[in-house]
């Protein structure tokens, strides 16, 4: 191999290692990897900066105001409580009913602004239910992402495939090309969803007859006042007398946790006492007499009947990550008091001064009204749910014309492809998306002053440098040797079979990797494949981009999976159980369709 090819090889290991282990966030690691690229001379300067001028690049970071406008206007969270059923049903009718509809919204709009903004609505909607809300957020993550693969502008890593294949000359996508493979791969998905979703999902199963299903928990740590009449009293069956309706997980005590069946517990002065109840257990606790809530010293001055639970989400624009809890006082900077953090499913209440703070962790905070006044809209949280209802200031004249623009944006899009087709006749894709933009900044729907606090740089920076790598593993020839041995291997199968592989690899380096950067590795390798064959290279830019979309098996590749895992407190096992089977969907559609739709 050359020495540019060994390079190449060296820094692809450098990316799967970063990406596992979080070394820095997504865009600083393909930036890295792009600088290293130029400082070696496998590609040069002009081609590293290309990325950041292409046509797909800006059409992302533009939909992002679009998605913040219409968040501002309060017409999603207006539309799914209208939309969501006002009584229970079958788990096969009410899945469908709400996937549906965020599949449609995802189509045109980005995906992670959308879950983030449905997922509080879920969980209170599923509270008043008595639903578990566990059997609803990762289809929620699941609908956004089978809506996005069916549109050019509905994922970003479709418009990276896009910008590649204008890049090495070909014909790019049309804006429903995708949706050849991703409606049939979305029609299935919802079956499957709607026929096992109770079964395999997490959470109490859902009967349509019988016993409701139990709504959200809330975890709560008491402390005994001094000289608390509970001083003595014994955890009987997980309750303690004088306390309704709140059960007892376990008691921390001289750095021990006791837990409830292992342990006779009678209760002591220093005891952290770890609660479950329902949302409407907070006021009993802070009008309650013999307990506290821990950490409620810092807010003695406040009022109980004005305190409120929140749970936020950290996002990667929090400014603190990586600091200990100690380091950075939530109070002090909020106002708030943490009081508990849930990380990868598990709740985390011991030695909480010491845990550093990461992206993905959820936070569970007791504040004032004010925490969601001045916090709630800024991007350092995705605000999951707090104990009321969140309310919007505008109007319906706003929600009005926020609908109007959106829909204008949408139709204009569609009778731009249709003109294009009968007269070849095109404008720019990033045309419309801007001046619904524009026009949700002059209607004042989305406020001028922070308009560039919804665009999310470090995907913006991700995209493009996703396209200089692609272009150092065309120029170093590592894409002629890969696709060589691939074709040597599978000869046999033809181009099906090369296909088959393609789409594969592209799933893995999803999962590893994110999908910008997976779908930016395996194209030129895909482009020289189909040299080499001498077949048409459009099946496998397609099988790219179906295959970068189709992240289902874990929370690491696709951002909403990740927020959705934080939100709902679900596992890497939940991910793979329900996510395995929708994976194999989408790959067999794709094999056994793309071919039948793009022939080689």
């Amino acid at each position: 191999m050359t020495f540019e090819a060994w390079i190449v090889l060296i820094v692809f290991v450098f990316l799967v290692v970063a990406f596992l282990t979080e070394a820095m966030r997504p865009g600083l690691i393909l930036l890295s990897a792009a600088v290293i690229f130029m400082a070696t001379g496998i590609i040069t300067d002009r081609e590293l900066i290309a990325g950041f001028s292409n046509d797909g690049l800006v059409t992302i970071a533009v939909l992002f105001l679009v998605n913040e406008g219409i968040r501002q206007s309060g017409l999603m969270a207006l539309l799914a409580r209208r939309y969501l059923p006002h009584k229970r049903n079958p788990m096969a009718f009410m899945l469908p009913r709400i996937m549906i509809p965020v599949a449609f919204f995802s189509a045109f709009l980005n995906n992670l602004p959308i879950v983030v903004n449905f997922a509080p609505i879920l969980i209170r909607w599923s509270e008043i239910m008595k639903l578990s809300y566990k059997k609803f957020l990762i289809p929620l993550s699941y609908a956004a992402i089978l809506g996005g693969m069916c549109t050019l502008i509905g994922t970003s890593s479709n418009l990276v495939v896009h910008g590649l294949m204008l890049d090495s000359g070909n014909q790019g996508f049309h804006l429903f090309e995708l949706g050849k493979i991703g409606l049939f791969v979305a029609f299935f998905g919802f079956v499957y969803m709607a026929v096992f979703g109770n079964w395999l999902l997490p959470g109490e199963k859902i009967k349509f007859a019988g016993k409701p299903s139990e709504g959200k928990d809330y975890n709560y740590n008491l402390q005994l006042v001094e000289n608390s009449q509970l001083i003595g009293k014994q955890v009987v069956n997980n309750k303690i007398e004088g306390l309704t309706g709140l059960y007892v997980n376990s008691v921390a005590r001289n750095n021990k946790i006791l837990t409830p069946g292992k342990h006779g517990i009678r209760l002591q002065p220093d005891d952290d006492i770890l609660v479950t109840g329902s949302s409407d257990r907070l006021n009993y606790i802070l009008f309650h007499k013999e307990i506290k809530l821990k950490g409620m010293e810092y807010l003695g001055h406040v009022k109980p009947e004005n305190l409120k639970q929140y749970e936020v989400v950290l996002s990667p624009r929090f400014p603190w990550l990586g600091q200990t809890v100690t380091q950075f006082s939530f109070f002090e900077q909020f106002h708030a008091v943490v009081l508990a953090i849930h990380r990868n499913g598990e709740r985390i209440t011991d030695n909480l001064n010491n845990l550093r703070l990461k992206v993905g962790d959820n936070v569970v905070l007791l504040a004032t009204e004010n925490f969601y006044q001045t916090w709630g809209s800024s991007q350092m949280f995705y605000l999951v749910n707090y104990l009321r209802d969140l309310h919007h200031d505008k109007g319906p004249r706003v929600k009005w014309m926020a609908l109007i623009i959106l829909l204008a944006m949408v139709i204009a899009i569609v009778v731009n492809e249709i003109v294009s087709y009968g007269f070849g006749m095109r404008l720019n894709i990033f045309f419309y998306v801007a001046f619904a933009a524009l026009l949700l900044i002059w209607l004042k729907i989305l406020p001028q002053q922070n308009y560039t606090k919804s665009v999310s740089w470090d995907l913006i920076i991700s995209i493009a440098s996703a396209f200089a790598i692609s272009k150092a593993i065309q120029n170093s020839g590592v894409a002629n040797m890969l696709a060589e041995d691939t074709i040597n291997v599978v000869r046999s199968i033809g181009p099906v079979g090369v296909l088959a592989i393609i789409w594969l690899i592209t799933s893995v380096l999803t999962e590893i990797i994110t999908n910008n950067a997976a779908v930016a590795l395996v194209f030129p390798v895909a482009a020289v494949a189909a040299q080499l064959l001498g077949v048409d290279a459009r099946p496998f830019f397609v099988a790219i981009a179906i295959a970068g979309a189709s992240s289902f098996m874990t929370a690491r590749g696709y951002r909403a999976n990740l927020v959705i895992k934080a939100i709902g407190k679900y596992s890497a096992a939940d991910f793979l159980r329900i996510g395995a089977p929708m994976q194999i969907i989408a790959f067999i559609l794709s094999v056994l369709l793309i071919p039948l739709f793009w022939p080689f």
